[in-house]
């Protein structure tokens, strides 16, 4: 297949870069050029930028064309207008933020959706979700019957520059007291970037469409269970997770930068237990848990990623709050 990934050099478009690569197929990628120098040489390559340059995009024709890289319905519509019908089958990125809570455990992919008053409002935390329920309209409008909108939960693995899984990795690689935010039962989900990318490939190879979760475990699974599995994987012997109230860390000034991936408690929490039923009858087949956190702490002693700025509680601060939540237990 000739296979155009819009992005295809940082994370999730890296790994289905890699494995269209690993199948055989013919890739070209667009980007900025800012990432991922010397990557995929047996690819074309096309230097572009999807808010003003698509020109490279008005010769040439593809089988399938995946958008890894679009947040506002417009860039959408843009990437469209460019191909003029030249991409074959399209496979839109989205998002499982698209859905509006509250959410019942093990949701499917017909739960209501969040609705923007303003479709022109620029990407935040608030409009994240709504602008990638307008994108997947657009897509839907643009491709028809041809288009596959595939909906990541939190996704992990190696090249992951946002460092959420990462830093908790690393945190349970170094042990001692772990503060542990919220409730252990608190839902979570992961999907492992390589699992996502050779999956979003074979559904191109079978013409596959539709709407699905990317997302594993089933439900119900807590945040507890991910942090014992870091625990189980990586950590030294005698280390302890003291797990937190959420309330406690919210005054604190504490937020999902501080403790990434934390489910906070409230109600977009319910986002994290969506049901893989759909995806995992289509072939989606994740890794074990364990295996993705072993797999990215060996990579990650090869070669580390950079944690991003403000991105995990610094040592000092941790044992601080640690402190100050014993004393309150104690008063």
């Amino acid at each position: 297949m000739r296979i155009l990934i819009i992005g295809g050099t940082r994370f999730v478009g890296r790994h289905i870069a890699q494995a269209a690569s690993d199948s055989g197929h013919d890739l070209t990628l667009l980007h900025r050029g800012r990432t991922g120098a010397g990557l995929f040489p047996d690819a074309t390559h096309m230097i572009g930028d999807r808010n003003g340059d698509l020109a490279g995009l008005r010769a040439g024709d593809w089988d399938a064309t995946v958008d890894v890289s679009a947040y506002q319905p417009r860039q959408v519509r843009n990437l469209a207008e460019a191909l003029d019908g030249r991409g074959g089958r399209h496979q839109y990125i989205s998002t499982v933020s698209v859905y509006r809570p509250p959410l019942p455990p093990g949701f499917t992919e017909d739960a209501p959706l969040v609705e923007l008053a303003d479709p022109d409002v620029e990407v935040t935390n608030d409009t994240y979700g709504g602008l990638k329920v307008l994108c997947e309209r657009a897509a839907m409008d643009a491709y028809g019957s041809d288009t596959t909108v595939i909906r990541p939960t939190y996704v992990i693995g190696p090249y992951d520059y946002t460092g959420r899984f990462t830093w908790w990795v690393n945190r349970l690689v170094r042990g001692g007291e772990v503060l542990a935010p919220g409730d252990p039962a608190d839902p979570i989900q992961v999907i492992d970037a390589r699992d996502l990318g050779a999956w979003a490939v074979d559904l191109l190879e079978r013409r596959t469409s539709g709407t699905f979760h990317a997302v594993s475990p089933a439900p119900p699974f807590g945040f507890g269970d991910l942090l014992e599995a870091m625990a189980a994987e990586v950590a030294p012997a005698g280390t302890t997770l003291t797990w937190v109230d959420s309330d406690f860390l919210h005054a604190a000034g504490e937020t999902e930068d501080s403790l990434p991936m934390w489910p906070r408690g409230d109600e977009f929490t319910d986002a994290n237990a969506a049901s893989p039923a759909a995806a995992y009858a289509s072939g989606l087949s994740p890794r074990p848990l364990r295996r993705s956190i072993r797999e990215l702490h060996e990579f990650e002693q090869r070669s580390p990623t950079r944690i991003p700025d403000g991105v995990g509680l610094p040592p000092e601060r941790e044992s601080e709050l640690l402190t100050q939540w014993r004393a309150r237990r104690q008063s």
